[in-house]
């Protein structure tokens, strides 16, 4: 019989989540709300995310915005490289913006066929250039679907910290990107609290906020 998972300091984890549960709540409210109009610019910030800050991402996703990416063949290579939101590699990232724009009918289809979250999350690292597991199913869950890891350092440290995984990843294959999910998801069902509730949980004990 496979030994049972030593979890620790569940009631810290218990206390925290009591005290955020309405502001986390609210958040994955907003996730849920998203418009599929809205959805080009989810997945622009979550191309934008890798190595760099989420508020930079953040910043560089509204001064597209202001000069409508999607509506036209702007290069977004200059937007992202300013001093108050700098974003790395930018300029292979804003080739992946231009190859997403110009394939995003098709995304979006695929995003409104009816197909499983897991099913999307690999259709999405296979045809999306710059989408990782991670990036994938961040992607996902702030368009409003449930379920699915976003295992990045933050979230693995805690993992850690509270005995669900034994050690840091040195790398995440896709086998071991799916073990550790399944695992969180374990993790999750004991402690009675949704792997995106508690997602956003341990974000927040990094960045002190409720942050997408």
């Amino acid at each position: 019989m496979e030994k049972r998972p030593q979890y620790k300091d569940v009631e810290e984890i218990q206390s925290e989540y009591q005290e955020r549960k309405r502001a986390i709540g609210n958040r994955l409210a907003e996730f849920a709300a998203v418009r599929p109009d809205e959805y080009f610019y989810e997945l622009v910030y979550c191309l934008l995310t890798p190595q760099s800050s989420a508020v930079n991402a953040g910043r560089a996703v509204e001064a597209l915005k202001a000069v409508n990416l999607f509506g036209s063949d702007v290069d977004a290579a200059p937007l992202l490289h300013q001093k108050n939101f700098y974003i790395r590699f930018h300029n292979t990232k804003a080739r992946r913006l231009r190859d997403v724009r110009k394939g995003f009918p098709d995304i979006v289809r695929r995003l409104c066929n009816g197909a499983s979250s897991p099913q999307l999350r690999a259709w999405l690292v296979e045809n999306v250039k710059g989408l990782g597991w991670k990036e994938a199913s961040h992607f996902l869950r702030n368009i409003g679907h449930r379920d699915l890891a976003i295992l990045d350092r933050h979230i693995l440290k805690n993992l850690k910290k509270h005995g669900v995984i034994r050690s840091l990843p040195h790398t995440l294959t896709p086998k071991r990107y799916l073990a550790i999910e399944q695992q969180f998801s374990g993790f999750a069902q004991r402690i009675g609290i949704s792997m995106d509730e508690l997602d956003l949980l341990f974000w927040s004990r990094e960045t002190g906020e409720i942050l997408k």
